[in-house]
């Protein structure tokens, strides 16, 4: 299934995602929320990956970024026992409507509340990652696997999100930043922030917000991978329960340093 998924993904983003990208016109860019955008590319790609998706594997349900948006109640499939298909149509949609990169399309098939499949694909870079629950991760065919060679706190190199951190918290982390070797704002862009960070060798990635369309697929590509995706407190990400605060770690150890720094 995750060739059939892929090749959704491609057609969409060929179809509908890069014919529009840098060349949106006026009122095709909506302010959905404060600082919250979502483009007519969003819809219209969530639509058509619903289609094709619930053609796909009849009698799926599908959990799609737009679709809460406009209704909450849609998140509560999520929590069914049956497939259900979560489905990021525009990933970085702040990126996209600026019209720069990094952006991309990312889906999730989750079952029984647990995923078993995600596939992130960035269409100007044709990057394409994936996995399945037990069959590793791959980023462009390769299968990718975390280093684990123990360092110690003060070589931690990681992407520290701090634009949704509860002032107090943020002021504290920014403060002990300085602490680690190299802290980067990040992408504005989890479809790459994923990848990334197997490829670029860093450590870890925080995050505060912990929405399902934003992390399953990746969040399955680092566990695959051979990484941990926690909250704070150390509890294991669920996208059914989704809690504020992650991070996202090549291993135990690197989890356990990144709290002990910046969080405790």
């Amino acid at each position: 299934m995750i060739d059939q998924v892929v090749g959704v993904l491609r057609d969409v983003a060929e179809e509908i995602v890069l014919p529009r990208f840098r060349n949106l016109a006026a009122g095709e860019v909506i302010e959905k929320g404060p600082g919250d955008l979502v483009t007519v590319a969003d819809r219209e790609a969530e639509a058509a990956l619903t289609r094709r998706l619930s053609e796909l594997l009849p009698g799926s349900l599908v959990v799609g970024e737009e679709a809460v948006a406009a209704d909450p109640t849609v998140l509560a499939r999520m929590h069914e026992p049956g497939p259900v298909w979560v489905i990021d149509p525009i990933d970085g949609t702040a990126n996209y409507a600026a019209g720069r990169e990094p952006f991309g399309l990312m889906v999730a098939l989750i079952r029984g509340g647990v995923p078993v499949l995600g596939a992130i694909y960035e269409p100007v870079a044709k990057t394409l990652s994936v996995a399945e629950a037990g069959s590793g991760a791959y980023i462009d065919g390769e299968r990718v696997a975390f280093d684990h060679t123990p360092i110690g706190a003060e070589q931690l190199r990681g992407a520290v999100m701090t634009k949704y951190l509860p002032q107090e918290l943020r002021e504290q982390v920014t403060a002990r930043l300085p602490l680690l070797t190299e802290a980067v704002p990040g992408f504005r862009c989890a479809a790459h922030e994923y990848p990334h960070l197997i490829r670029s060798g860093r450590h870890f990635a925080m995050f505060w917000r912990s929405l399902p369309w934003d992390h399953t697929a990746g969040a399955l590509l680092i566990r695959e991978a051979g990484g941990v995706v926690r909250h704070f407190d150390g509890s294991d990400y669920d996208p059914a329960q989704p809690k504020l605060g992650l991070l996202v770690c090549r291993d135990d150890a690197v989890f356990e340093l990144v709290r002990s720094v910046l969080l405790e």
